[in-house]
This record gives structure tokens, C-alpha cells and sequence, in this order.
């Protein structure tokens, strides 16, 4: 049972990770690539999408680490999954206080709507979520390396 809960566990984090990687890394530059508005819409559709699945996947990744932890505090690589399991609440703490309000204002944008420093807002929520990526890859990692 324990090492489903760990292979579980690590895949959950793991996909997420990607996905965050991926928002960071390729989305985000695809989005200034484009012309116009286009971006500034992608952005916001996106963030009404996966603002909707988020929480779920966060919160859900939180528990799950924090069952191996329980479920395996006897074992060797006890210490890495709770620093890994402190580093998956954090995300949750930095995503709930920096970046879901800005996400959450950027959702609902419009070029007709949106206000003056909407590019500065954007770069914000890049910026700290540049942040949240280590966050999120350095909890990757410890679980990754519990599992050895």
C-alpha cells in the first residue's frame, strides 16, 4: 500500500511540476509571442482553465504527500518527504497570497477592460511564479529522491 502511495504521490507532483514548467517556460512565451491582444486573451483563458483545476491538483498533491509522510515516518526517506510535503504547502501558501489574485484579476480582462498596468500585473505574477516553479521542481525532487 505504501508504495502506491508513493508512486502516486511522485506522479501527481511530477505532472504538475510539468504543467507549472510548462505555463513558466514555453506558454508564457508563446502567449508574447502573439499579436495584438492575443496573448493577453490566451493568458486569461488560461488561467480561467486551469485556475478551475489548480487548487484541486495543489491541495490534493499536500495530502498526498502528507500520507507518505505519515504512512511511511519509519522509513528512510521520512525526513525528505515532510521537508517535501513543507515545500508543496508553501506553493499553496504563495499561490493563494501572490498569485491567485492577481490570476484571478486577469481572468476576467478584456482589451476593452483591462487596467493601465495590466503588463506590470502579468510580470508580477510571472515573476513569483518563476518562484513557485523552484518551489514546486525542489518538492519534486526530495520525493523523487525518498523513493532511492
Amino acid at each position: 500500500m505504501l508504495d502506491t502511495l508513493e508512486v502516486v504521490t511522485t506522479v501527481v507532483v511530477g505532472l504538475m511540476v510539468g504543467v507549472e514548467f510548462s505555463v513558466a517556460f514555453v506558454m508564457n512565451r508563446i502567449f508574447d509571442a502573439l499579436p495584438g491582444d492575443a496573448g493577453q486573451l490566451g493568458r486569461a483563458h488560461g488561467g480561467r482553465m486551469l485556475g478551475a483545476v489548480m487548487p484541486f491538483w495543489y491541495i490534493g498533491s499536500v495530502v498526498l504527500a502528507a500520507g507518505w509522510a505519515i504512512a511511511g515516518w519509519d522509513d528512510s526517506g521520512a525526513g525528505l518527504v515532510v521537508t517535501a510535503a513543507g515545500l508543496l504547502i508553501l506553493s499553496v501558501i504563495m499561490s493563494v497570497l501572490l498569485l491567485v489574485p492577481i490570476n484571478n484579476r486577469n481572468k476576467t480582462w478584456t482589451p476593452e477592460n483591462r487596467p493601465a498596468d495590466w503588463k506590470e500585473q502579468l510580470n508580477r505574477w510571472e515573476r513569483y511564479h518563476y518562484v513557485r516553479v523552484a518551489v514546486l521542481i525542489a518538492a519534486f525532487t526530495l520525493l523523487v529522491a525518498a523513493l532511492a
